[in-house]
């Protein structure tokens, strides 16, 4: 028998004033149990009866001898049964390395083989470590399973046994962990919980009377679809996972990832406290990564993660199945037991208080903005707290941001016409290696809670989208604003012109001013020292092929290179959200200057443009409720110049001052790809010959279009020129009954709609022109035509 700390020994096993006792052993080998035998000897109390039940309750695929256990509970009725198990902790340089290729030729330290056993227990005895979980008599244990159940025990002796040992299984995980730490909970004996719920039991009992089909081949069915979904999480590939998320986000990013810890201790009183869910930004496959990252270093019970179906090949799906990874089928509609087994799966998570993550977009964003919520998996989620009864449900969403992103060019090599490339083991290996170039810092910001008293109905599609509304909202508003997205918006605002890197730093003060003055969250880069680390964040872009440096002339420049305004867009894209309003604003107080001659009310004008916009770019953004909305367009207007109604009363006059005071003018920066994008589909279909528009039609000729209209300089940039852009140009087409041939008046319509996005053209570049002239530096052309 190996050295052992008497200190450990010396405490007993045995309950305190229990009449007799059922010891559970979790032993692994015959090394384990004779520890544990010996435990329990050494304080024998010879006037208590006891038996001692050895069982393996590590492995939850193994079926359970429970013909002792059994035995002993009839023989021993009012016993309390106490699980004792052996505990093998990590070395403080295994715990800081994380598995090592060695862990997996000899097993992990967590679940030693015999002969590492025997060479622990002689070498390493601090190591092993004894765990008592909490005792519970077998009338308690009654209870419970009559409450479970709606059964006797005496009725089900095996499944009350099986039930025992179970329990035992996760009391001695609950201490186990005590040593270990919270992030190693796992759910235990899933299938088993979920395959004997009457109510799920009922539920494909009726699906099997529906098909007119045995209630076994309904069974079969599940078992198949729990094989596909069920997550098996365990304590050395959680370890795995963990160290291939640091490995891959410290590719290209710096280790730490950016975050507020007290927001992260809000989050896991939550996470403790209530069923929860966090729904995440999804620009980049490493969002997947981040949340898991930050949950396990901070010792949060891992998320279980949910993911499409084609992340499941060889690999990855093997990694992600076994620590958190949730995969599900891309359509299941019609599928009545697979929504029902998927129902069932996630009521279960959530009512024992396993955090789910997800991305609550459905799919990366290929623009850079927040895309339109997809209601699937949120849907599902709340049926299945409608199914367990959970309460005070905890949407909690989180906004991963990233100073610059390896996907970015992927996305506009798409938007561009280029098919995506499937996943597959070899496209991940080479994403992996793609990854290892500087590309900054990453930001994970964590909203307000969206908290429901109760889920709402399955069937209530509204209170689904004002939840989806809420989540989508809350993220945007802890979106951080960064350097890079600025840069960005800066140097796009005049392309394809450049700028110094002095005129750089003057613009993105002026931005950063405009962003301080309305209290937005923004990177830490954004202290008083920012601008002189400005040559660092541009020689960042600049390895990217972002931007180019020209430093041959008279002094140096930085723009947009060629072919990468979409790029640039894209992260302009993700702070775009912030400035709507008062681009909105300039446009109307714009509409309201050009119809100041015509004796209008021009109050009204402004208003009703602004509702007009609002109305264009609906598909776009997230507004709030319209009476809200102008509010918000008001304090605009005050915050500028709070006299701004006096200022409408002086005419054209006053309007053109009050214009003037906004700065920086943001309209440009900020609208002008959309309003290009929808021009160019109106034009297409104004001139379309045939009587139906799909849209694909759409799509495929404002593609050609764009291109034109962009070799011509008729649009700003090639950013205009996107699928998604004309995708949402063609909806925006739908919505106001454009395409829709047998309307009697479509002709005159569309050639209405066309023109007025040719007059929103030419509002925007005049912002434009005059923000560009408002800098001061102008051009040689410019210089040449005041002279002549």
């Amino acid at each position: 028998m190996p050295k052992f700390p008497e200190a450990k020994l010396a405490e007993s096993p045995w309950p305190k004033g229990a009449e007799a006792v059922i010891f559970i052993i979790d032993a692994r080998s015959s090394f384990e149990r004779s520890i544990l035998e010996d435990w329990i000897s050494r304080h024998d109390k010879s006037g208590v009866p006891s038996k001692v039940i050895p069982l393996e309750l590590g492995d939850d695929r193994k079926p359970l001898n429970v013909g002792a256990l059994d035995r002993a509970i009839v023989r021993l009725p009012n016993a309390v049964v106490a699980p004792l198990r052996i505990a093998w902790v990590h070395s403080r340089r295994s715990i800081q390395s994380g598995p090592r290729l060695v862990d997996f030729l000899r097993g992990s330290d967590y679940r030693p083989s015999l002969w590492r056993q025997k060479y622990l227990a002689e070498k390493r005895p601090e190591r092993m470590r004894l765990v008592l979980g909490e005792p519970g008599s077998l009338d308690d244990l009654s209870a419970r399973f009559k409450n479970k159940y709606q059964q006797e025990p005496a009725a089900r002796p095996a499944d009350f046994s099986i039930f025992v040992a179970r329990q035992a299984a996760i009391v001695l995980d609950m201490g186990e962990r005590k040593l270990r730490g919270g992030r190693y909970k796992v759910p235990r004996y899933v299938v088993h919980s979920l395959r004997n719920n009457p109510d799920f039991q009922e539920k494909l009992r009726a699906i099997a009377d529906e098909r007119q089909v045995p209630l076994a081949e309904v069974q079969r069915e599940v078992n198949d679809y729990f094989g596909e979904m069920i997550s098996v999480p365990n304590h050395f590939w959680l370890d795995v996972f963990a160290k291939i998320s640091n490995l891959c986000l410290s590719l290209g990013y710096e280790p730490e990832l950016r975050y507020d810890k007290s927001d992260l201790e809000r989050i896991r009183a939550m996470v403790r406290e209530y069923p929860s869910a966090l729904l995440w930004t999804h620009k980049t496959y490493l969002d997947g990564f981040a949340v898991p990252k930050i949950m396990f270093e901070n010792d949060f019970p891992m998320p279980h993660m949910f993911g499409g179906a084609n992340l499941n090949f060889p690999g990855l799906g093997f990694l992600l199945r076994r620590s958190g990874g949730i995969f599900i089928k891309r359509s299941f509609a019609d599928n009545e037991v697979y929504k029902a087994t998927l129902r069932q799966y996630i009521g279960y998570l959530m009512e024992k208080r396993f955090p789910l993550t997800w991305s609550f977009e459905g799919t990366r964003s290929r623009l850079g903005k927040l895309m339109p919520p997809k209601f699937g998996i949120l849907k599902y989620v709340l049926e299945g707290c409608s199914h367990s009864g959970a309460r005070n449900i905890h949407i909690i969403p989180v906004a991963v941001t990233y100073d610059l992103l390896r996907d970015a060019e992927e996305y506009a090599r798409e938007q561009s016409g280029v098919p995506k490339a499937p996943e597959s083991l070899s496209w991940m290996v080479g994403y992996i290696r793609s990854l290892a170039k500087p590309m900054g810092k990453i930001y994970v910001d964590f909203g307000e809670p969206v908290i429901l008293p109760e889920a709402p109905d399955p069937d209530d599609k509204l209170a689904l989208s004002k939840v989806a509304f809420q989540v989508a909202v809350e993220v945007n508003r802890v979106t951080p604003i960064t350097l890079p997205a600025l840069i960005s918006m800066s140097l796009l605002a005049v392309f394809p012109r450049a700028l110094t890197e002095e005129e750089v730093i003057a613009d993105v003060d002026q931005l950063v001013s405009w962003c301080a003055a309305r209290e937005l969250r923004h990177s830490p880069d954004f202290d008083k020292q920012y601008a002189e680390n400005m040559e660092t964040q541009l020689q960042l872009m600049i390895d990217e092929g972002i931007i180019s440096r020209f430093d041959g002339g008279r002094q140096v420049v930085y723009g947009i290179v060629d072919g990468q305004a979409p790029v640039a867009s894209y992260y302009r894209n993700t702070i775009v959200h912030y400035f709507v309003n008062q681009a909105i604003t300039e446009l109307a107080l714009q509409a309201a200057i050009d119809a100041a001659n015509d004796g209008a009310n021009l109050e009204a004008v402004f208003w009703a443009e602004v509702d007009n916009l609002r109305d264009l770019f609906k598909f776009e953004f997230f507004y709030p409720p319209s009476d809200v909305f102008r509010r918000e367009i008001a304090g605009e207007l005050e915050r500028i110049a709070p006299d701004w109604q006096s200022l409408f009363e002086q005419g054209k006059t006053g309007l053109r001052e009050l214009l003037g005071r906004f700065t920086p003018l943001v309209a440009h920066r900020s609208l002008q790809m959309f309003i290009e994008a929808y021009a160019i589909a109106a034009t297409v279909l104004a001139e379309w010959p045939k009587d139906e528009f799909s849209e694909q039609d759409c799509v495929e000729h404002c593609m050609s279009f764009g291109k034109q209209a962009f070799l011509q300089r008729r649009i700003s940039s090639d950013a205009s020129v996107g699928k998604l852009l004309f995708s949402t140009a063609f909806k925006v087409l739908q919505s106001r009954e454009l395409v829709n041939a047998s309307r009697p008046d479509v002709i005159e319509a569309r050639k209405q709609h066309a023109a007025r996005l040719d007059e929103l053209m030419r509002r925007i570049e005049y912002i434009r022109a005059s923000s560009i002239a408002s800098r001061g530096a102008l051009t040689l052309r410019d210089s040449v035509h005041e002279r002549l």
